[in-house]
């Protein structure tokens, strides 16, 4: 045996010295584990931006329940909490450590897709202030948005138009997405002071498809700016499109819709996606968006048991 052989089998003989007869491998060798996929819930699961009653809008609340579920970790929406004093999120991390879980997403909303310079700033720093609150929180990715053009009556009638809308008179989509990396440029020092990435998602606006979403990441080319993955968000043939965006993801956001969809409802074939995930290489978290109609009490853990037998 040449050195190199011996060298390389030395550590194989070492192992093998410390098993008995019964425990030894066999000639096929030890198999590799599979990659074991940790799953968080967001806060919106339970809340769904529900006006009409505060019983979810509690993140406290939402841990115990995430606990309670087996779940591994919360992602927190950001709009949901009524209270972001330093001392109401120091509170809601020492609750998250008592009860085991992890915080690791926070689902932030802004907009750079204004002609108004003033307003851009004005979301810059409130991205920034987002940043803060997961720095405190030690939350290690936020969820962030191009923004959209705002010509829609409401949400309701954006989701009727399948997440289209028309631009702003006299402007283009060249423009406005000069806006966005313009304004992500800003951003970029501020995550890295913090250690916090910011995972652009595939939201409505100029992020809708996977073309918007890769122009931005791709001009700023920054590891603190990379993609938060809805899988709910490509309302057409998504497969292939999760796989473009997968390799850059730092979060994935799994929807389920139990009791019907809030505004739509797609049949999503997880044991396909969980596949485009592994070969990408992914290894984070999973985080469930439970966005239908039936109690979350019954629909959230009804997803995480659809989510352990596909990622687990």
């Amino acid at each position: 045996m040449n050195r190199r052989k011996l060298l390389a089998a030395a550590p194989l003989a070492l192992a093998a010295s410390r098993l008995t007869a019964t425990d030894a491998p066999s000639a096929a060798g030890v198999a590799k584990p599979s990659h074991k996929y940790r799953i968080g819930v967001s806060t919106y699961s339970f809340w769904h931006f529900d006006q009409t009653t505060d019983i979810w809008r509690d993140i406290n609340k939402c841990l115990e329940a995430a606990c309670e579920m087996g779940f591994d970790g919360l992602e927190v929406l950001q709009v949901q909490m009524t209270n972001s004093s330093p001392a109401a999120l120091r509170k809601i991390k020492s609750r998250a450590f008592t009860l085991g879980l992890d915080l690791m997403g926070f689902s932030t909303h802004q907009s750079f897709v204004f002609p108004e310079e003033q307003k851009r700033t004005d979301n810059i720093l409130k991205t920034t202030q987002f940043l803060e609150q997961a720095y405190e929180l030690g939350i290690p990715t936020i969820r962030v948005n191009t923004g959209r053009w705002g010509t829609s009556k409401n949400f309701d009638a954006l989701m009727a138009n399948r997440g289209i809308e028309p631009r702003l008179e006299g402007f283009t989509d060249n423009d406005g997405f000069k806006w966005v990396i313009d304004s992500f440029e800003k951003l970029i020092p501020e995550a890295e002071k913090r250690g916090v990435i910011m995972g652009l998602e595939n939201h409505w606006g100029l992020g809708i498809d996977v073309a918007g979403v890769k122009r931005v990441v791709d001009a700023i080319k920054s590891p603190w700016l990379q993609v938060t993955l809805d899988t709910g968000n490509f309302l057409e043939d998504p497969y292939d499109r999760l796989a473009q965006l997968a390799p850059q993801t730092v979060l994935m956001q799994a929807k389920t819709y139990y009791g019907g969809g809030l505004w739509y409802s797609l049949d999503l074939d997880y044991d396909r996606i969980a596949k485009i995930m592994r070969d990408a290489g992914y290894r984070g978290y999973i985080s469930l968006e439970m966005e239908g109609k039936e109690d979350p009490l019954k629909a959230v853990p009804r997803s995480l048991e659809l989510l352990r037998k596909h990622f687990s």
